[in-house]
C-alpha cells in the first residue's frame, strides 16, 4: 500500500499585472483544492458583450499581462464546460505564452456549435496552465535509428 502524500503542489512565482480595461476584474484563479489551470476572464466591455456566432472565431482579451519564470510557458486551453455545452474551444489550442511575451493574455476562440455564443464581462473562458519547457538541440544524421514502428503514421497503431 502506497502512503498519501499530503504535501502540497509545488508553487512556482508568476508576475502579473492587471491592464485598465481588467482593473475590477479579479485575477486568475484555481477553481479547486488540485486544479491544473487558473480560469481566464473575458475582460470586455460591460455594454459589449463578444457574441461569436457557429464557425466564428474572436480574439477576446484578459485584461492581464504576466511574466513567466524562465525554463516555463504557460499554455492558453479550453473549459471544458464551455466546450460541452457550447462548442466554444480554443482555436490554436494549446496557445503558447513565451517565458520572454510581456503583452496582454487573449484568448483565441472559436465556436464549433450551432448555436452563437455571448461572452460577458467576468465570464471564465479558458485555462490557464504553466508547463517546463525543455529546449531541443538538433544533431543532423544521415539516417534514423530503426523502430518496429517505422513510419507509420496516424491510424498505424491501430486508432
Amino acid at each position: 500500500m502506497i502512503a498519501p502524500d499530503n504535501s502540497a503542489p509545488a508553487e512556482t512565482v508568476v508576475r502579473i499585472t492587471r491592464l485598465a480595461h481588467g482593473h475590477d476584474l479579479p485575477l486568475p484563479s484555481y477553481q479547486s483544492a488540485l486544479a491544473a489551470g487558473l480560469d481566464l476572464i473575458a475582460a470586455v466591455a460591460a455594454d459589449d458583450p463578444v457574441v461569436i456566432a457557429p464557425g466564428a472565431r474572436a480574439l477576446v482579451p484578459t485584461g492581464i499581462a504576466i511574466a513567466m519564470p524562465e525554463g516555463f510557458e504557460a499554455q492558453v486551453r479550453p473549459r471544458s464546460g464551455l466546450a460541452m455545452r457550447h462548442g466554444l474551444t480554443v482555436l490554436n489550442s494549446p496557445g503558447t505564452i513565451d517565458a520572454d511575451y510581456r503583452g496582454e493574455i487573449q484568448v483565441l476562440l472559436v465556436n464549433l456549435g450551432s448555436e452563437s455564443v455571448q461572452l460577458t464581462r467576468g465570464m471564465r473562458i479558458a485555462q490557464l496552465v504553466l508547463a517546463t519547457v525543455t529546449r531541443a538541440r538538433l544533431i543532423e544524421v544521415e539516417q534514423l535509428d530503426q523502430t518496429d514502428r517505422g513510419s507509420g503514421g496516424f491510424g498505424s497503431t491501430g486508432g
